[in-house]
């Protein structure tokens, strides 16, 4: 097994895969929205998807973005849609690509970047600290964490 992060272009083959694996993943509650994002290209600026993959095939995906599911606007960058396959979980695929997403928004300049979950346990693993619980689009509370880049 031989894991790498790529940053997704628009309009190349990685971006069709992409696609492809997020209409057939089995997020169910998030897959329409990525898959529209990915298929409209509604990134702005610095805005992006990355994959993770193993021997050209994509083992997951997460994103890079200026807002999320949430009404708070003047925070950002979100790390968002972070997911790996089943059969590859366990083995911190998603740190990995948390990790490349961190280094990029770094480049960029960004000193901090923002994961929301609905859980403790998983994001603090990768060095992020909880924040406060914030009120999703839909009502419900989850827990934001940040992480400071320059440390």
């Amino acid at each position: 097994m031989q894991i790498k992060i790529y940053k997704v272009e628009p309009n190349t083959e990685l971006n069709d895969k992409l696609l492809s694996f997020v209409r057939n993943s089995s997020w169910d509650e998030v897959k329409e929205h990525t898959s529209q994002m990915i298929s409209d290209n509604s990134f702005d600026e610095w805005e992006s998807m990355f994959v993770a993959v193993d021997e050209n095939e994509i083992v997951g995906h997460a994103s890079i973005m200026k807002t999320d599911y949430y009404p708070i606007y003047d925070i950002y960058p979100w790390i968002t849609t972070v997911f790996v396959t089943e059969k590859y979980r366990g083995i911190r695929i998603c740190g990995m690509m948390i990790d490349y997403i961190n280094q990029y928004a770094k480049e960029l300049g960004f000193g901090r970047t923002y994961i929301a979950s609905e859980h403790f346990g998983i994001y603090e693993r990768y060095g992020y600290e909880y924040l406060k619980d914030i009120v999703n689009y839909g009502g419900g509370t989850d827990h934001l964490f940040t992480k400071d880049l320059f440390e």
